[in-house]
């Protein structure tokens, strides 16, 4: 079973909220340990799905260091920024979330968690959604990444995904998780 793009829009479209950004590190518990305040989640993790950063470079001309700044969509899907509630400002983690795209294979989602780590390698700073452009976004101290699969992501990216060592969670379908829930028919308001 392949992949369908309404898979992956879904997942995108749920994950871009905080609520549930953070219930998809709930399925993996170190990176939920990483967040500063679970009393005050909604402050503490910053969503940005389809990140924009600006690198900053040195580039010599006529022996002088000049600055420049190119700005760049990164190919992960969703940046998670870590924020201290009490204080305001983005702590030194950043969770990447890739998300399996339709016809995508190992080296593609591979390559892009590559090619993440390659943009960020120099120093950067975040396009931050509205709601947050008074926090600091510098660079962090620490990257990581987080893939998302489906039922139906082939078995040799599972594979290729734990054989890199790199976390993974498969999203189950709707009717899966809707089979589990009780019936709430004999529930009355």
């Amino acid at each position: 079973m392949s992949i369908q793009k309404v898979q992956y829009e879904e997942a995108l479209a749920e994950f871009s909220r905080s609520a549930e950004a953070i219930a998809l590190l709930k399925q993996y518990r170190p990176y939920l340990e990483m967040i500063p305040s679970m009393r005050r989640s909604d402050e503490s993790v910053i969503t940005i799905p389809m990140p924009i950063v600006h690198l900053r470079q040195a580039q010599l001309l006529s022996g002088a260091a000049i600055a420049c700044s190119n700005t760049l969509c990164l190919p992960c899907d969703i940046a998670i920024l870590m924020c201290d509630p009490e204080w305001k400002i983005k702590t030194g983690v950043e969770i990447f979330i890739f998300i399996h795209r339709p016809n995508e294979d190992f080296s593609d989602l591979l390559g892009r968690w590559r090619q993440t780590q390659v943009y960020l390698s120099e120093g950067y700073e975040w396009d931050m959604p509205l709601k947050h452009r008074h926090i600091l976004s510098e660079g962090a101290e620490s990257t990581y990444p987080l893939f998302v699969i489906f039922e139906g992501t082939p078995e040799r990216i599972k594979r290729g995904l734990k054989g890199a060592y790199l976390p993974f969670v498969v999203r189950r379908s709707q009717a899966d998780e809707e089979a589990e829930l009780p019936s709430t028919s004999s529930v009355q308001n």
